[in-house]
């Protein structure tokens, strides 16, 4: 599978990117770079908005695509109807300073996924897709506003629209979550607003889906806690209980927040850290 565009789109990073670039020089390799860094979000629709294909496929940077991904999906597309919007494809969970894998996750949603994907919260990796053009022109690009999940509310459009299907074989080695260095998820703020812009758009499917809303409220208690805005995180919590009364990890979490700042992030970062282990 040779035929392909790639391009590098560079949200103002602070490495070596340009000469990276530069070293592997080609037709059909095209650099781009942001002045100032705008967010993942940004950085995918200055991607697409200079694509010339047919076909459209991402790779996040600490990301790799294994052989065969790109020739295997364009097949299958180039087979179906135009109503398939995407191929998705498995994928390997790899730890982020080793490389070593730590799991192995095969695709289980096809067809028409909209309500699946909405309750799942998560159909897969953004770079296990290829979609066609046609998508981008009928839903739009990804709403940079949310800063947060903006891949999965693109998805979640697209699949509104299209069908989905997927090709069983891992195909992508995927950097899971690392405690032990910085990621967005650290940028409370930021996902605070997207959280918020999330259940904001999708207010009328949360009504047919009160456990899911209640534990986004949940994780919104959490992130206000873990920014030290105790009173914020508790007001979420009791939202929460509202919502679902029966949800036994709001009272957990509302009980922890009277512990304080501290040790609130404290145990909240063991309980992460045994849970990745085990």
């Amino acid at each position: 599978m040779q035929d392909f565009e790639l391009i590098v789109v560079d949200d103002a990073s602070v490495d070596d990117t340009p000469r990276v670039v530069e070293h592997f020089a080609a037709a059909n390799i095209k650099y781009l770079r942001h002045a100032r860094n705008q967010g993942a979000a940004a950085a995918r629709n200055t991607g697409i908005s200079n694509s010339q294909g047919r076909y459209i496929a991402f790779l996040d940077d600490d990301d790799e695509w294994l052989p065969d991904k790109l020739r295997l999906q364009f097949a299958r597309l180039e087979a179906s109807s135009m109503n398939v919007g995407a191929v998705y494809t498995g994928w390997l969970v790899v730890h982020g300073l080793t490389g070593n894998v730590l799991s192995q996750q095969r695709p289980s949603l096809k067809g028409y996924v909209f309500d699946s994907m909405f309750v799942r919260g998560f159909i897969a990796p953004t770079s296990t897709f290829l979609c066609r053009r046609s998508c981008f022109e009928k839903v739009g690009l990804l709403e940079e506003s949310l800063q947060y999940c903006e891949d999965h509310d693109m998805w979640l459009r697209i699949a509104k629209e299209f069908m989905i299907d997927y090709i069983d074989e891992p195909l992508v080695r995927y950097t899971g979550p690392d405690f032990d260095r910085p990621s967005l998820s650290t940028n409370y703020d930021g996902v605070i607003r997207g959280k918020e812009a999330y259940l904001k758009k999708y207010a009328g499917v949360f009504v047919r889906h009160p456990a899911i809303q209640c534990l986004l409220h949940v994780e919104l208690g959490v992130l206000h806690c873990y920014k030290g805005d105790m009173s914020k995180g508790r007001a979420s919590f009791r939202t929460a209980m509202r919502i679902n009364a029966l949800e036994r990890r709001t009272y957990f979490n509302f009980a922890l927040s009277l512990l304080g700042a501290r040790l609130f992030k404290t145990l909240k970062a063991s309980k992460e850290r045994w849970l990745a282990v085990s």
